[in-house]
């Protein structure tokens, strides 16, 4: 399975039209290779290079969509994906861009094909939605960006 985007190569600089520096709105994506017997796919975008005195997990959850149809190919830039929304770290449910408050930091977004839908209700947060779906990822793939708001 593949994540991409025409906006940024893996592993190469965000874009600040999707940051809290500019319009804080979703990067394009497209999805590729979901398994056939997919029946949900889950979208995660995270930061783990938080400074421990913000978090002490070091961890923010900028997005989290589950339930999200096996046949979604794209999201579109500045859209939800279709599929239940959950709750990130600043109680959003919608897509809430990079803005690091120190230095360059790292957005993994990962996206997760399983074999069942969640059973969760809308807002769950990213750590109930990795515990609802140990034991049911057939395939995963991961998009790294980094972001530093003094190089905008």
């Amino acid at each position: 399975m593949q994540l991409t985007s025409p906006a940024f190569a893996h592993d190469s600089s965000i874009p600040a039209r999707y940051t809290c520096d500019g319009d804080n709105i979703n990067p394009p994506l497209v999805i590729a290779g979901v398994p056939e017997q997919a029946v949900s796919l889950v979208l995660i975008m995270d930061d783990p290079d938080v400074p421990s005195h913000l978090r002490a997990d070091g961890m923010w959850d900028h997005w989290v969509v589950y339930n999200i149809p096996p046949g979604v190919r794209t999201v579109a830039e500045n859209s939800e994906p279709p599929g239940v929304p959950g709750q990130g770290t600043a109680g959003n449910r919608k897509y809430y861009g990079p803005c690091p408050p120190d230095r360059e930091h790292r957005y993994f977004f990962k996206l997760f094909a399983l074999d069942c839908e969640l059973e969760l209700a809308a807002g769950a947060s990213k750590a109930q939605v990795e515990e609802a779906m140990a034991g049911h990822i057939m395939a995963q793939a991961e998009l790294m960006g980094r972001y530093d708001r003094r190089n905008r």
